[in-house]
């Protein structure tokens, strides 16, 4: 098992996420800085590089840490093979098979496997991998297609290979053979649109929370925030929660967005503002400054809180701020 703790960890925080995670066999990073930011801080497990190197500097402390490296251009090759390492390198080829971003045309894949087998900063074995772009549609034909052809080329190659992403470890079981590369469902997060984590068995890892810092009685006829998008349709109480899109939380979240007050649903009323929102509490109406707010995790899912706004679950936990408090707790 590679956890994908890109970008931060997802959102959740690299370091806390790897230690989460210290019995996964390897680590998938995006980059060089977050592949070392885990050496440095003791992590020993393999780590994969998803982007690969972009310079000779890069190549040598990936080398000189012992990082794995995908290559999914000539370029990258070329570089392996000018390169004067010393002790070698662990590469994963990567090929396209339909994604059409990273990886080496399959026309192309004997003359690049042949050559990374060939070169002597590589070490053997070469792996294979591939991505799936639309592994979160269980219909589509394509996955079925893209999948078959991966595996013929890895069986034909002799390669050990990695083509599981969450939504392929979930929904396409015969990608599972080889390496897997979970990501989004190791935060309890579904990679399937219109469909839950708790399908899968699946319980969010993050909390977003806050508390309310006003209970105002707004009058009938009342517009509440920017630009006064929502008017009262009677004398009622509104509160306001110190959060807003300067966390992270997202801008275009309508009214009418749940939220959970004292863990009971509540909706969102007018604009999101940088460091407030406003919530309609015409259903908790003994709620008081201090009282707690949920805008999504345990009781409320990311994904209905993304598709309500128009974005995925990915975006909102990677959206997170600085300026947001991070405490972790035992599940």
């Amino acid at each position: 098992i590679l956890a994908a703790v890109k970008s931060n960890g997802y959102g959740h925080g690299l370091m806390r996420v790897a230690n989460a995670l210290s019995n996964a066999d390897g680590f998938a990073v995006t980059n060089v800085e977050e592949a070392l930011a885990l050496r440095e801080a003791g992590i020993e497990q393999r780590i994969l590089i998803l982007e690969g190197f972009f310079s000779l500097k890069e190549l040598d402390t990936l080398r000189t840490h012992g990082m794995d490296t995908v290559v999914h251009h000539e370029s990258q090759i070329e570089m392996l093979e000018r390169a004067d390492l010393g002790p070698m390198v662990t590469v994963w080829l990567k090929i396209d098979t339909g994604m059409h971003r990273l990886g080496i045309s399959p026309t192309r894949l004997n003359n690049a496997w042949n050559r990374l087998r060939g070169c002597a900063n590589v070490t053997l074995p070469v792996f294979l991998m591939s991505h799936l772009p639309k592994a979160d549609d269980w219909k589509n034909t394509d996955t079925q297609a893209q999948i078959y052809d991966f595996l013929s080329l890895a069986t034909a190659l002799g390669a050990k290979f990695s083509i599981a992403n969450s939504a392929a470890i979930l929904g396409w079981p015969q990608t599972r053979a080889g390496w897997v590369r979970p990501g989004i469902m190791l935060y309890g997060i579904s990679p399937f649109p219109g469909e839950s984590a708790g399908e899968f068995g699946l319980l969010p890892v993050m909390t977003l929370s806050t508390r309310l810092i006003a209970v105002n009685q707004i009058p009938k006829g009342g517009a509440v925030g920017y630009a006064g998008t929502w008017v009262c349709p009677e004398d009622m109480p509104v509160g306001v929660a110190a959060i807003g899109y300067g966390d992270g939380y997202p801008r275009h979240a309508p009214s009418g967005c749940p939220v959970l007050v004292n863990g009971k649903r509540a909706s969102l009323i007018g604009r999101v503002s940088m460091d407030m929102i406003t919530i309609d509490l015409r259903t908790q109406p003994n709620a008081r400054i201090g009282d707690p707010v949920v805008l999504w995790g345990k009781g409320l899912p990311v994904e209905e809180v993304a598709e309500l706004s128009g974005t995925i679950g990915y975006e909102l936990v990677c959206g997170v701020t600085t300026q947001v408090e991070f405490v972790t707790r035992d599940a």
